[in-house]
């Protein structure tokens, strides 16, 4: 027993000194970055390196040396080509739902709305107007939208139009998601939470629309297929009860 206890300790301590050396290797070759953490990755002999950015967390691959940098994207081909790093970062980059300031969000509910997820978006945002069509084919969702306007600045004053109408969710569907945006009628002259947007996103590191963010705070960056989405919200839906 002593002798297993005393071989643990040397490993551990291994382990240790290892992930030392990765963050004295690696930090300067990261910009000054400031490594966040080191673990095992799914392949054997890999470590993943994780540490903040502007944009959030950022993930990379070392050996246990930090001889070697790999940037680049993990897949599982046992689970259907599973982007590993990016259920990974989904993890890294969350944060509490419930934290969100969702009276600062439009409201859309479909059927019971008893699933629920956060999206920062802009209504002029070509990738953001596609995932709407998507988000039109998933039933018994609350969608919080938070506006977002910075892919067309010059348009703010359209996403502070439908915060002062009278119905908000039809206003946005009718800017984001008809053919042709429709600017609401409503005018700008309510007090409105659009500035308060723009300032909370670049708080959480969102450089992306959409961005979406799960019940359970996991962050996605881009829009989803139908399944996958409905998936998504399934599986975070049942992790909340």
């Amino acid at each position: 027993m002593v002798r297993l206890f005393i071989l643990a300790l040397f490993f551990a301590g291994s382990a240790w000194a290892n992930e030392a050396q990765i963050r004295k290797i690696l930090e300067p070759k990261l910009g000054g970055a400031k490594i966040e953490g080191v673990q095992p990755s799914p392949i054997a002999g890999l470590r993943e390196v994780w540490f903040r950015t502007e944009r959030g967390m950022r993930l990379v691959y070392t050996d246990a040396n930090a001889n070697y940098l790999i940037d680049g994207n993990i897949h599982d081909v046992r689970r259907a080509m599973q982007d590993v790093t990016e259920e990974r970062l989904r993890k890294l980059n969350a944060i509490k739902f419930e934290s969100l300031p969702l009276d600062l969000a439009v409201k859309v509910q479909r059927g019971n709305g008893k699933r629920v997820l956060a999206m920062f978006s802009d209504p002029y945002c070509p990738a953001c107007r596609q995932f709407e069509r998507v988000l039109a084919q998933v039933d018994d969702v609350t969608i919080h939208i938070f506006m977002y306007p910075v892919i067309r600045p010059e348009n703010a004053d359209h996403s502070r139009a439908v915060w002062c109408s009278a119905d908000r969710a039809k206003a946005w569907l009718e800017l984001a998601a008809q053919a042709r945006p429709k600017v609401p009628a409503a005018g700008t002259s309510c007090a409105n939470p659009v500035d308060k947007v723009v300032e909370l996103g670049h708080k959480l590191g969102v450089n992306s629309t959409p961005t979406l963010i799960l019940a359970n705070g996991e962050r996605v960056s881009g829009g989803l297929q139908p399944d996958d989405l409905k998936d998504l919200l399934d599986r975070t839906a049942a992790a909340r009860r």
